[in-house]
């Protein structure tokens, strides 16, 4: 489907993996790569973006604040700022990316924040993951622990780090390069 119309047209856009930052980065002002859990392991997909592109990360607990530092760069900018949001995705034992539910949840949450501040010119893909979360939003924290990525953590002890991956608006934080 190389020559499918591109997501590039809509100001906030969603994708999957190497591929999808691969697909969205270049015309973006900034991407917010979301990896809610950390894979039991300490292998992770690792996104790799062009040089000089902005990078924040995103999950439950910052997406609000995620959007209000979009919001505060698309004035500082006097025009449209492109969101291009990345679900990391989990890997597979054979180096594959996996669908990590938690990861596109999260995507919808910071995607559903933006929309809750007026930043809502989404592609289909992009108010898909956010209808997911906001159908979904009660059920987040079963969802994360009952995902794959997260029986595996709580398999490990690791359950704390799951509880707390699940929850919104904890921190205001957003580190970017």
């Amino acid at each position: 489907m190389s020559n499918a119309p591109s997501q590039q047209k809509y100001q906030v856009r969603f994708d999957w993996g190497q591929a999808g930052c691969d697909a969205l980065a270049p015309l973006a002002d900034v991407v917010v790569v979301v990896d809610v859990l950390s894979e039991p392991d300490a292998s992770a997909p690792v996104m790799h973006v062009p040089p000089g592109t902005r990078v924040i990360a995103a999950g439950f607990g910052n997406r609000s604040a995620v959007a209000e530092w979009v919001v505060a760069r698309q004035a500082e900018k006097g025009d449209r700022f492109s969101v291009a949001v990345i679900a990391a995705g989990g890997l597979r034992n054979d180096g594959t990316l996996r669908f990590a539910v938690e990861d596109y949840l999260a995507s919808g949450a910071a995607i559903d924040a933006l929309i809750e501040l007026g930043i809502d010119h989404c592609s289909p893909e992009a108010a898909a993951a956010s209808a997911s979360f906001v159908g979904l939003k009660q059920a987040v924290r079963h969802l994360v622990s009952a995902s794959e990525s997260g029986q595996a953590l709580v398999a490990l002890g690791r359950d704390a780090e799951v509880r707390l991956a699940a929850q919104l608006d904890i921190t205001t934080d957003v580190a970017a390069n």
